[in-house]
Formats: structure tokens, C-alpha cells, sequence
């Protein structure tokens, strides 16, 4: 083993090569995070996509980045999390050019969930590498630098993609990160330290494996309810290939647990964990609010070009405010936090020629502020729940937690809403099914917020 690499310090050049290594990257995955589904009416009408193709090219991503974003962090504790990290990026940049030249819908989901994997390698390394590389004295600043400069990115997301699907082409927002992925490598080359976990070294050689089986039981079972649910408004829900989808995702289930129990502490999901109910509790609330977050971005985006006839540029400045309030605004949650429902209710009445200031803004602006007063403190709750020892698999399950209710939305609010085929080109279907899902994203939000005024309650102070 070589000699570890002395701690960084945020003022030498290395720390801050480091630092935009990993901001750079995680900017890579925030960014086609916020912007496909801005280009969703364009790249379905180039590609001539149905509904299930636009659910497939957002759920696909979301699918294996949840289900292996647990193993990637595994991955790199245990092999280099710099190499680890490299390998993510360099494999999400392939998939993310071969999701710009896609020239089928088929073509575009296999890339898409190509990126998700690469994602999952990628995600937790650039977090663990500002964690591992630098000093004490400088890990806080260097983290919250990574928060505020990523948050950036995540806000711009919806500016630059909109603008390039306007002046280029839906398929630029994908070849975007190739220049971007070429300064993150040649920053990690030159200036990121390589670091592991001796521990998960020594584990290994005592003949400890991954928890392998646990990663592809857990995407099998995600994969059989996606399917179902995507697939059931076309074939029906009594057709073979449902039914088969249901069984397989319930087999996967089940066998996903009775995995991770048998290998207790040193699987990627301890069941342990769930011995706290406040940790239960905070990720299905987590589910809940995500799922409609992503179930409302989802229809929105295509809704505003679709029917509004707003451009791809105007679409993700709508968006903007939501993301400027979560990264601006206060990390104390409360009672406030139940009124995101309602207020979500302002946007269902947008219609053709709608103005942003009068009919827009006040209702995406009240969505974001509700959400301000939710995201920020979850993931300091979450881990609050359990031990210290497990902070690294409890926030990763909740990173997982939440890419599974979009997912589990995107999936299941088209076919509670009757959208098919080409609806979301017909301006009467997709007004019909935007105005039900946000009832139903409304309707989510507020189960949650009953959920965190019943079961949550702030643990007693110890002395």
C-alpha cells in the first residue's frame, strides 16, 4: 500500500484542483438531472417517442443510479476512491455521448441507464473525496464550498439546457459534459490524492465479498414495478407481461431482504437500521415528497412547451425559482412544511397564454418555499437516527430513497391519469392529466406531512 497522501489545505493548489474535481462532476450529474425533462417534448417529437418512451428516458437514469449508488460508494472504499471516481466519470461521459446520439427511443433508454450506472460510481466519490483529502481544520469549508458551488450548478441546469435545446439541439445537453468530464480528469490526474478504506481492504482479504447480490436484487425489483407500471396502460393490466413484471419485482423483493438480513452488518443494506423508527419513517416520508417533486417536474415541463407553447429557455426559467429557494432558504423545518400541498394546487389552473409573473411564479415560488423548509434539514434527521458508524449507508440509502419516489412516480402517474401513446402531444389529454397528477402530487405531499406530524417528534436532549 502506498503512503497516504498528507491532508489538503483549501488554500494550495492542490486542494483547489480537488475541490473542482468533484464539484465539476457532481455538476455533471445535477445538471442532466434538472434538464431532461425540460427537453422531453422536443427529443419525444425528434424520436417520435410515446409516453412510456419519455418515462423510460427519465426513469431509466433514476433506476440504476438508486439501485447502485450504495455499491459505488462500496466500490470506492474499498479499491481507491479516486480510481473509483475516474471510472465514474469517464463511464458517464460515454453513456451521456451516446444519449446524444440516440437516433431511437430504445437507443436513448439503454444509454440512460448506462449514465444512471455511471452516476452511481461517481456520486458518492466525489463527496468521500473532499471527506478523505483534506485536512480537519479545512473538510467543513471544503464541503460546504462543494455544496454551495454544486447547488449552483443545479440552478443553472434549467437556464443552459433550455437555451442550448432552443439555439442547437435537445441532443447538446448530453454532449455538454464531454468538455466538462476532460476538465474533471485532468484535475483528478494532476491534484486528487488517492485514498481507501483500510478497514474494507482488510474485510476483503478475510474473504468478505460485496454485497452484489444485494445491488441487482434490489434493480430487479425496481425494474419489475417500473415495468408494470409503465407498460400496463398499453398491454392492460391483466396482460403476461405485467403479471410476469409484478411477480419478478415481488420475487426480488423478497429475496433482497432475506440477502441482507443473512449477511447482517456487511450488507449494502443493513436491515438493522430499520430497528429505528424515526429512520423508517423519515425515508418513507422522503419517498413521499420526492415523488412529488419528481411526478410534478415531470408534467410541468412538458406542459408549459406543450400546451402554454412556452419555449424550452422560458420552461427552465420557470423552474428556476424552486431551485434558488432550496439554496438559499432556511434549514428549520415545521409546520409550514404542510402547506406544500395546497399551495402546488396555484399551478393547476395554468393554461394557454398564461402570464409567469401573475399565474407562474406565485405558485412555483410557494412550491419552493414549502420544499425549503423540508430538504435542508431531512438528511441531518436521517442521520441523526442511527449510529455514526452507518452515517455513510444511511445517507446513501436516502440519496436512493428519494431517486426511487421520482422514479416510482414518473412510473405511475401517467397511468393514474389516463396519459398514452402520444397524449402529451393533444392539447386536451395532457391538460386533463396535468390537472390530475398535480392533485395527486398535492395529495402525496400532504400524506407526508401527516406522517412527519404524527411519527416525528424531536429526540429528547441527552446530556
Amino acid at each position: 500500500m502506498p503512503e497516504p497522501a498528507p491532508a489538503l489545505r483549501i488554500n494550495t493548489a492542490a486542494g483547489r484542483g480537488t475541490l473542482a474535481a468533484a464539484v465539476l462532476a457532481s455538476g455533471m450529474v445535477f445538471l442532466d438531472t434538472t434538464v431532461v425533462n425540460v427537453a422531453l417534448p422536443r427529443l419525444g417529437a425528434d424520436l417520435g417517442a410515446s409516453v412510456a418512451g419519455l418515462q423510460w428516458t427519465v426513469n431509466g437514469y433514476l433506476l440504476t443510479l438508486a439501485a447502485f449508488v450504495l455499491l459505488g460508494g462500496a466500490l470506492g472504499d474499498r479499491f481507491g476512491r479516486r480510481r473509483i471516481f475516474l471510472l465514474g466519470v469517464v463511464w458517464f461521459t460515454v453513456a451521456s455521448v451516446l444519449c446524444g446520439l440516440a437516433l431511437r427511443t430504445d437507443w436513448l433508454v439503454a444509454a440512460r441507464f448506462l449514465q444512471g450506472v455511471g452516476g452511481a460510481l461517481l456520486t458518492p466519490g466525489s463527496l468521500s473525496l473532499l471527506q478523505s483529502s483534506f485536512h480537519p481544520d479545512d473538510r467543513a469549508k471544503a464541503i460546504g464550498a462543494w455544496s454551495g458551488l454544486s447547488g449552483v450548478s443545479t440552478a443553472l441546469g434549467p437556464f443552459i439546457g433550455g437555451w442550448l435545446i432552443d439555439a442547437l439541439s435537445w441532443r447538446w445537453i448530453f454532449f455538454l459534459n464531454l468538455p466538462l468530464a476532460v476538465l474533471v480528469v485532468l484535475a483528478a490526474v494532476r491534484w486528487v490524492p488517492e485514498s481507501r478504506d483500510e478497514t474494507a481492504s482488510r474485510t476483503a482479504g478475510e474473504g468478505r465479498r460485496f454485497d452484489v447480490a444485494g445491488a441487482l436484487l434490489g434493480a430487479l425489483a425496481l425494474a419489475g414495478v417500473t415495468y408494470a407500471l409503465v407498460d400496463a396502460p398499453g398491454r392492460g393490466l391483466r396482460s403476461p407481461q405485467v403479471a410476469v413484471a409484478v411477480v419478478a419485482a415481488v420475487v426480488a423483493a423478497v429475496l433482497f431482504v432475506l440477502v441482507e438480513r443473512r449477511r447482517g452488518e456487511t450488507a449494502m443494506l443493513p436491515t438493522g437500521l430499520f430497528g429505528s423508527r424515526l429512520f423508517s419513517v423519515l425515508n418513507i416520508f422522503t419517498v413521499l415528497v420526492y415523488a412529488a417533486l419528481g411526478g410534478f417536474t415531470f408534467f410541468f415541463a412538458v406542459y408549459l412547451q406543450n400546451v402554454v407553447g412556452w419555449s424550452a429557455l422560458a420552461t427552465g426559467l420557470a423552474l428556476l425559482p424552486t431551485t434558488l429557494l432550496l439554496l438559499v432558504g432556511s434549514p428549520s423545518a415545521g409546520a409550514l412544511s404542510a402547506r406544500i400541498g395546497p399551495r402546488l394546487l396555484l399551478l393547476r389552473e395554468v393554461g394557454p397564454g398564461a402570464s409567469y409573473w401573475r399565474e407562474v411564479l406565485p405558485g412555483v415560488a410557494m412550491f419552493g418555499a414549502g420544499l425549503t423548509m423540508v430538504v435542508a434539514p431531512l438528511t441531518a434527521s436521517v442521520l441523526a437516527a442511527v449510529a455514526n458508524r452507518f452515517a455513510g449507508v444511511a445517507s446513501g440509502f436516502n440519496n436512493a430513497a428519494s431517486r426511487v419516489g421520482g422514479l416510482l412516480a414518473v412510473a405511475a402517474l401517467p397511468l393514474l391519469v389516463g396519459l398514452t401513446g402520444t397524449g402529451y402531444e393533444q392539447h386536451a389529454e395532457l391538460t386533463a392529466a396535468y390537472r390530475g397528477a398535480l392533485l395527486w402530487c398535492a395529495g402525496l405531499l400532504l400524506v407526508g406531512a401527516a406522517i412527519a406530524a404524527v411519527l416525528v417528534h424531536r429526540p429528547r436532549r441527552q446530556p
